[in-house]
């Protein structure tokens, strides 16, 4: 049996240049049903959430869902906490591994998989504002590195020289 392929609905490009990742975990998200049909249509933001580990639960503060708009008027708070599904031993690895100085716990990308919604969430440290030039640096030296193969290999192909 083929696995059905993730449909990705959104990522957080400013958590991977803001926190250096550790490691990642994959949780289900306990979602009322308007809020399920507003995110497969993308209208979601992960900009500004964090995770919270609350009494033995794992959950998602600040996530941006808009309100579906052909619900009825009793929709969800749109920036409500939201709770994470995981295993307890999971929640036992984040609560010790976020416990250690200077480690956070942020979501990175939510997606379907199977039908369920699901939020990529990983361990990182807060990266330093030199971290972060050098990591730019690094991003466009690689892009003129690339750039340059590129002009390369379009004027062999044309026989201009």
């Amino acid at each position: 049996m083929q696995k059905e392929p993730r449909k990705l609905t959104v990522t957080n490009r400013k958590a991977w240049h803001e926190y250096a990742i550790d490691e990642t975990f994959e949780a289900g998200i306990a979602l009322a049903g308007t809020e399920v049909k507003s995110i497969r249509a993308g209208k979601v933001n992960l900009q500004d959430s964090f995770c919270r580990i609350e009494d033995g639960e794992v959950w998602v503060h600040g996530m941006y869902v808009a309100p579906y708009e052909f619900a009825n008027r009793w929709a969800p708070d749109p920036r409500r906490p939201r709770k994470l599904l995981l295993h307890k031993n999971e929640i036992e690895r984040l609560r010790v591994r976020a416990e250690q100085k200077g480690l956070t716990i942020v979501p990175l990308k939510l997606f379907f998989e199977r039908g369920y919604a699901k939020l990529e969430i990983g361990i990182g440290r807060g990266k330093k504002l030199y971290d972060k030039r050098q990591a730019i640096a690094e991003r466009d030296v690689e892009r003129e590195r690339r750039r340059e193969a590129a002009g390369r290999d379009r004027g062999q192909a044309t026989g201009d020289r």
